[in-house]
């Protein structure tokens, strides 16, 4: 029979969500790119970039509070303290950095329908790569946080705490 597997604690969803925003808003910034090759197909590309986004954004909240409660739990030495306060401040600096970069590029893409007032295209494409020039200096801190996460575990050992599997019953044994 199938089972599922334990549901895992908060502090414990921590490996589960983190890779989330960091495959989401790593993404984002090639449907934009897209969009500024590809003039026909620009406008659905820019929306799917923002989705990306605000998704990924989303989920580093969810990244960092896991994150909080996991790093409570981790056995400590002054090396695994040191890297994991870094990583902490780079993860909340990396929330910031992309709730920011996420709201300019809804008032980009948004801000001219909602003001009834569309961009020329020139000045259209020119702020769309400044921006990608910000949002390219974000992903040095999204990444440089990953590798900090990568730095616990692969090279600290530092490891989540989830729950233990279910005991196998003599009946569920025989059910298989």
């Amino acid at each position: 029979m199938f089972e599922l597997p334990p549901i895992p604690t908060w502090d414990g969803l921590h490996p589960l969500i983190i890779h989330f925003p960091v495959a989401l808003l790593l993404v984002a910034p090639l449907f934009i790119v897209l969009g500024l090759l590809f003039a026909r197909q620009r406008r659905p590309l820019m929306v799917s970039a923002l989705v990306l986004m605000v998704l990924g954004t989303a989920s580093s909240f969810v990244a960092v509070s896991t994150g909080e409660a996991a790093g409570k739990l981790a056995d400590r030495t002054p090396e695994v303290n040191q890297v994991l306060q870094h990583h902490e401040e780079l993860a909340e600096r990396t929330r910031l950095t992309f709730t920011v970069l996420t709201v300019v590029f809804a008032g980009l893409l948004l801000g001219p329908a909602v003001l009834k007032r569309p961009l020329a295209t020139v000045p259209a494409v020119v702020l769309t790569l400044l921006f990608l020039g910000v949002y390219a200096a974000g992903t040095v801190v999204l990444v440089n946080t990953a590798h900090n996460g990568g730095r616990l575990v692969h090279e600290l050992g530092v490891r989540s705490l989830m729950p233990p599997p279910p005991v196998a019953t003599a009946s569920a044994a025989e059910e298989d």
